[in-house]
């Protein structure tokens, strides 16, 4: 099941991939900012509950539909560039294993324990 999903979600990271470069944007842009949605671990500074918040906020696929959506009728290509990246972080952090955060830790995560001290099947 975990091969399954990891395809789906590399065909997402794709479907992203494809929305960018029908933008006609330097690919630069989006090398340097795929990893910026990490910054929002800056909140496990202050615990472990506030870190799960701030860190999900930031690599959930919904707030990256919305601000996709709402970059059509804006008009606004920041916008437009933020949703597909925080949309394409995503997709990738989950090919690779990693997920959503509960708030008791940073290695418990919605896909299974990630980290030195997960549990093996």
């Amino acid at each position: 099941m975990k091969t399954i999903l990891r395809i789906e979600e590399a065909a997402l990271f794709a479907l992203a991939l494809f929305a960018y470069a029908g933008m006609g944007l330097p690919w630069w842009w989006f090398a340097l900012l795929l990893f910026a949605p990490d910054l929002s671990a800056i909140g496990y500074l202050a615990g472990p509950r506030i870190g799960a918040f701030t860190y999900n906020l930031f690599h959930h696929r919904a707030l990256a539909v919305l601000m996709f959506a709402l970059s059509v009728p804006m008009d606004s290509i920041p916008l437009r560039v933020a949703g597909i990246i925080l949309f394409a972080h995503a997709s990738l952090d989950r090919v690779f294993g990693y997920g959503l955060k509960y708030p008791d830790s940073f290695q418990n995560t919605h896909l299974g324990q990630i980290g030195q001290g997960r549990r093996q099947p």
